[in-house]
């Protein structure tokens, strides 16, 4: 199952001049945000970004970048580790974790 978040709200940022279409980001996205098409990365779906920033932390060429830990994610995890988190409009405090 494919989850997308919050529309139009990722962080996620690629310089395609700096991409050498190593396909790393594409190998490590959890929702296949990534995709490798003649030796170029591209960024198949803006709003399936988790912003997780494993694209990020394996990108050679530092081609990628994504503000980990915010938003929706990060409240998601907090909530799963049983932590308070007030970075998304997701509800993880009162135990429901009724995240968007």
């Amino acid at each position: 199952m494919t989850v997308k978040y919050l529309a139009g709200v990722s962080t996620l940022k690629l310089t395609e001049s700096l991409c050498n279409g190593c396909g790393n980001c594409a190998e490590v996205c959890p929702h296949g945000v990534m995709v490798v098409e003649n030796r170029m990365a591209r960024i198949t779906d803006l709003d399936l970004c988790m912003e997780c920033g494993a694209c990020a932390r394996n990108c050679p060429e530092r081609a990628l970048f994504v503000k980990s830990g915010v938003g929706c994610a990060n409240a998601v995890i907090n909530g799963m580790l049983g932590r308070k988190s007030s970075e998304c409009c997701c509800s993880v405090d009162d135990g429901k974790n009724n995240c968007c």
